[in-house]
Order: C-alpha cells, then structure tokens, then sequence
C-alpha cells in the first residue's frame, strides 16, 4: 500500500496549509472502470467479441479523448466511444446500443472507503468535484456519494474536458481561495496531476490499479495514495 506522505524530494505534503481539495469522480470516487467495463462487455458480447477487461479498457482510452475535442457533451461522448468500439471491431452499433453506456452511468458506484473518506475530510476541508461530465448525469451520481460538496465543476460548465485547463480555471474562480490552498485529488496522471500541477495546484495521485482507461502519462504527484481511506487518514 502506498501511505507515505513524501513527495519525490522526501520532503512531507503540509495538510494544514489547504483549504479545499477538488476530486476527480470517475476513476476516483467512483469505480469507473467496473461500471465502464459492465456495460461494454453485454454489447460486445452480443456481436461475438470476447475481450479482456484490458482491451476493453486499453481500446477505451484511445477512443474516449478523440471523441472530446471539439467540446461535445459527455452523454455524446460516451455514445460515440461504443460507436468507434463497432467501427474497430467490425460490427454496426444501434442507437439503442449506443446509449446503453451513457445510460447505465448513473449506476456505477463509489468505491467502499469513497463516502466515509470523503465525510472524513468535509470535517476540515471544502470538497469540490471537478469532472469531466454532464451536470445530469453528475446529478445522478451525486445521490451515490451522500456529501454535500461546496463546488460541482463540469466540463459541460466550461465546456471543456480535463486535461484542458478551463475546467480547473473554473474551479479556482469558484471556491476563490489561492492556488496554494487546494489540493487536487484524482486517478489519472494525464486528466488530472499534469494540468492541476501546471496551475500551480498540489497533487494526490490515487493508485487503486494502474493506467486502465486512462492514457499513459509521466509526472510526479505530491503524494501517491493507494485509496481515500489512506488519504483521510493522512489528512485530518
């Protein structure tokens, strides 16, 4: 389990000078890749395609940034990565298939130590959820996390997905505290250490698995966690 709070010089992160910390959601809070991998596998399946949760996932993360830029909302989004997923493959997708992703994304659910982590740190920090999502399909997902976070930055807000740097602008305007305040949390290098420390925001990077259905990235986070249970433990 990685629990050490030393950064890549050995020296500790100082909890105590933030005010706020903006999560990631999917992939962070909650168990994306379950959820993702839940609903490609039926569809695939069903056109004779067998493959492991690392095709699944490695095809996933090719995919999904492609479909971002230009802005199109998430739900779109999602539609479309079933789409180029038949388009590889060689099968047609129907309309129907292609929203069963977007569709089944209010389901997916927290990890276990997500909501107790999570309540832990409400005691001394601002929350904030910066994600790039819809705000109706967030909505949805809200229900499974049961805190109130101070913030909700979408990337249908700023139009925009992560790692562009409008979504966490946004975010800083909002919670109008210094940089130097907020601590950014999230699973992927690529969406969320690289811009985030860019900013001039430190970083927790959560290493429940390895790169899965994000794009391989090279930076150093702050602190590397192995979940939220730790970083509430280091935290508060």
């Amino acid at each position: 389990m990685l629990s050490n709070p030393q950064n890549s010089k050995g020296s500790s992160l100082e909890f105590d000078r933030f005010r706020a910390m903006t999560f990631d959601c999917y992939g962070t809070l909650i168990d994306w890749e379950s959820g993702l991998l839940g609903a490609m596998r039926p569809i695939l399946r069903s056109h004779g395609h067998n493959l492991s949760d690392p095709q699944i996932l490695e095809i996933y993360s090719e995919v999904e940034p492609q479909e971002q830029n230009p802005y199109r909302r998430y739900r779109d989004v999602l539609a479309n990565v079933v789409r180029r997923f038949g388009e590889r493959l060689g099968f047609s997708v129907s309309a129907a298939e292609a929203e069963l992703l977007p569709r089944s994304l209010g389901n997916w659910l927290p990890f276990p130590d997500t909501v107790p982590a999570l309540q832990k740190l409400k005691t001394k920090y601002k929350l904030a959820v910066v994600s790039n999502t819809d705000d109706d399909l967030f909505e949805a997902t809200a229900r499974h996390l049961k805190v109130k976070f101070d913030e909700v930055v979408t990337a249908e807000q700023a139009k925009a997905y992560k790692p562009s740097h409008a979504i966490f602008l946004l975010a800083l305007q909002r919670l109008g505290l210094r940089r130097e305040q907020i601590l950014h949390v999230g699973q992927s290098v690529y969406h969320d250490v690289v811009p985030a420390k860019s900013l001039g925001m430190a970083t927790v990077l959560v290493q429940r698995r390895g790169f899965g259905a994000t794009r391989p990235t090279e930076s150093e986070s702050d602190l590397k966690v192995a979940d939220l249970e730790t970083l509430a433990r280091l935290a508060v």
